[in-house]
């Protein structure tokens, strides 16, 4: 495979496999966004990374400790003492690092998020508060932490993608023997032989062989395709019955797979970055508080005849009053209680800016195999033809289909199964014929259990039974059918059935103004199929990754944000591209997982339209939070301006903005989910 490799670099934390860690909206949780971009303005940042886990675990409960020694000390000086000693060292443990960006990056006149913090903690410690300095300074740097740790999560699923590929191949040399070279080695052109079970290396052409290949890794489709000589291969899909010998049409570095893993990385690297909202609030509001304080100070007493000492207080009150820190502590607080309950619901959200952005989604594209449907192939309907017997016909059907491991008579059988009372049935002579069905001899004759273009071939079809088949392949369905020496004995009708809860789910995003669509890599007719069944009103088949990768980038070019749900390797590039992936946890591939932002680990699509839900009650908590912190700094600043503030006031419009708002946030535990 080709190498792919990547300086890292990035503002706070180090940048995964070509993309840089922005620090986006007012999440104290994670979020990855892509691309080399330079620290967002405001960012004022300059520390690499944050203090380890052991660290902050400690800085948190000295934090803890300190609020507690401050409640009961009372008439106990040395409890008030211990407990402000307590915070000093949780605040080194936890924010030095911060602290000390914050102070150079405001000797530089870079007034962001980490200047931000060293005001609020200064705040804190000036009206006597130590122990709400080092909660506050706890709090963000585990934010930080968990959002440094959630950097890797893009290298996580290159890796995985590169790991499809095998690192040897056979190659049939020039006498006719075989033999095991690295595939960075073999041109186009050479011949290649696949095992099977084995994955295969490169794309090409099968030359000589017959095999059931999976090719749900590249093109999601929900059954193995059936491969002869002449048809294409995808590097990284899987042979699963026969040995395949074929002729490399693109070597490493130049497969699908690698197109696929660039994709990825390229819609990671062209997702716009967006800045927190604290941060952008940060580089107006920092700076204007220390002005308005300064002017304060030096302006009142020759314009308004304060005396020189009054000025410097009600400056310091300002300074105080000012003090972010209800609005540094309401965020993080309202964040982790939505995604908490989230993930009480089975919703894993990998950070802040989903959860906040999720309600500014206006399309949502799903993908069909897994996601909308349950990935695994079902008997949905067998009948017996002409006059034969019914059950004498299930019973040779799922004797015959047992003797087989492909996934087709896997579902016939299961379909089926075999009555307890019922008398066995013995399959002799039985052969699995590649890219047809089986075939075997019962109770003296031969059966077989084929697919349409073999009836054909053995001159058994007739109009009645064409007309019977191309219905059910109308509807998605692959159809068998069984037979013997005198005539067709039975139809068996396999697909990927719809997941129970899909239709509701999908009436329900419609019903929130959502449009949805579907992108899947199996045929046009499942997929129009499927999608007619769910409720989906727009339907594309037959998409490889780039196609669906082409497809989100060009539904971002219309207004509002857009979702892509899915949980196969094919649908990672566009899981990437969009501005919220989803992915299906229980059956999702790992490379999906890691390329969605939200993971739905119980499979349920409804929980799309949860996550949507969720993300609105957050945004309306966040604004309320927002709303009433400045509005009481606003208060109680034109209280100062007027000099009728005092330093009680100031603690007061700290530390029980503080309260309130924390109380606020921590409602969003009490979601469970729409009704």
């Amino acid at each position: 495979m080709q190498s792919h490799s990547h300086s890292h670099n990035g503002c706070c934390a180090a940048a995964p496999h070509g993309q840089s860690q922005t620090r986006t909206d007012s999440s104290a949780a994670t979020d990855t966004t892509h691309g080399h971009t330079p620290a967002p303005a405001g960012c004022g940042c300059d520390h690499a990374s944050g203090p380890g886990w052991p660290r902050l675990i400690a800085a948190l409960l000295l934090a803890l400790a300190a609020e507690l020694a401050h409640l009961l000390g009372g008439q106990q000086p040395w409890l008030e003492y211990g407990g402000m000693a307590l915070a000093v060292i949780a605040i080194a443990l936890a924010g030095l690092n911060v602290y000390q960006s914050g102070v150079r990056a405001l000797l530089r006149g870079r007034l962001g998020i980490d200047t931000l913090m060293a005001v609020a903690v200064t705040g804190a410690a000036l009206i006597d508060q130590w122990p709400e300095a080092a909660m506050v300074m706890a709090l963000y740097a585990i934010a930080e932490r968990i959002e440094h740790a959630a950097s890797e999560r893009a290298r996580n699923a290159i890796a995985a993608l590169m790991q499809l590929a095998p690192e040897q191949a056979e190659v049939r040399q020039t006498d006719g023997t075989w033999r095991s070279v690295p595939v960075a080695s073999v041109a186009p052109g050479a011949q290649v032989r696949v095992r099977p079970g084995g994955r295969v290396p490169f794309d090409g052409t099968v030359l000589e062989g017959s095999s059931a290949v999976d090719q749900a890794s590249v093109t999601g489709e929900s059954l193995p395709v059936e491969k002869q000589a002449g048809d294409s291969l995808f590097a990284g899909t899987l042979n699963t019955t026969g040995e395949l010998v074929m002729q490399v049409t693109a070597a490493a570095g130049n497969t699908t797979l690698d197109r696929i893993i660039a994709a990825v990385e390229q819609a990671q690297a062209t997702r716009a970055p967006t800045q927190r909202f604290i941060e952008r609030f940060a580089a107006i509001y920092t700076p204007g508080v220390f002005v308005l304080a300064l002017g304060v100070a030096l302006l009142t007493p020759p314009l308004l005849g304060w005396p020189w000492l009054q000025s410097v207080y009600q400056a310091l009150v300002l300074l105080v009053i000012a003090c972010p820190c209800a609005l540094v502590i309401s965020v993080p607080v309202t964040i982790v209680s939505g995604l908490t309950a989230a993930a009480r619901r089975n919703i894993i959200i990998k950070g802040g800016s989903y959860l906040e952005d999720a309600r500014k989604l206006r399309t949502i594209a799903f993908d069909k195999t897994g996601t909308i449907t349950s990935g695994k192939p079902t008997l949905v309907q067998w009948q017996a033809w002409a006059d034969a017997d019914a059950a004498h016909t299930a019973r040779v059907a799922a004797a015959l289909s047992e003797r087989s491991d492909h996934p087709v008579s896997q579902a016939i059988a299961h379909g089926l199964g075999t009555p307890a009372d019922a008398p066995a049935i013995t399959v002799r002579q039985f052969e699995a014929l590649a890219g047809r069905g089986v075939k075997g001899v019962v109770e003296g004759k031969d059966h077989v259990l084929v697919n349409h273009r073999t009836i054909e071939e053995r001159g058994q079809c007739s109009p009645a039974l064409d007309a019977a088949l191309a219905q059910h392949q109308q509807q998605g369905q692959s159809v068998s059918v069984l037979a013997d020496a005198d005539g067709v004995l039975g139809l068996f009708a396999v697909a990927d059935t719809l997941k129970p809860q899909a239709r509701q789910a999908m009436q329900r995003l419609q019903a929130m103004g959502i449009r949805t669509l579907m992108l899947s890599g199996d045929n046009q007719t499942s997929a129009e199929a499927i999608a007619a069944q769910a409720g989906i009103t727009q339907a594309r088949g037959e998409l490889l990754p780039q196609d669906k990768l082409q497809a989100i980038t060009a539904l971002r070019q219309q207004p509002g944000l857009v979702g892509m749900v899915g949980d196969g390797i094919n649908d990672a590039p566009a899981l990437a591209q969009a501005d919220i992936g989803f992915a299906m946890g229980g059956a999702g591939t790992d490379v999906a997982l890691e390329a969605a932002d939200v993971v739905i680990m119980n499979d349920d699509v409804s929980r799309v339209a949860d996550t949507i839900d969720l993300s609105r009650r957050t945004h309306r908590v966040l604004m309320q939070n927002i709303a009433f912190a400045l509005g009481v700094k606003a208060v109680f600043f034109a209280l100062a301006l007027t000099g009728q503030a005092t330093m009680w006031m100031a603690v007061f419009a700290d530390v029980g903005a503080s309260l309130l708002v924390v109380a606020n946030g921590m409602r969003l535990l009490r979601w469970r989910g729409m009704r």
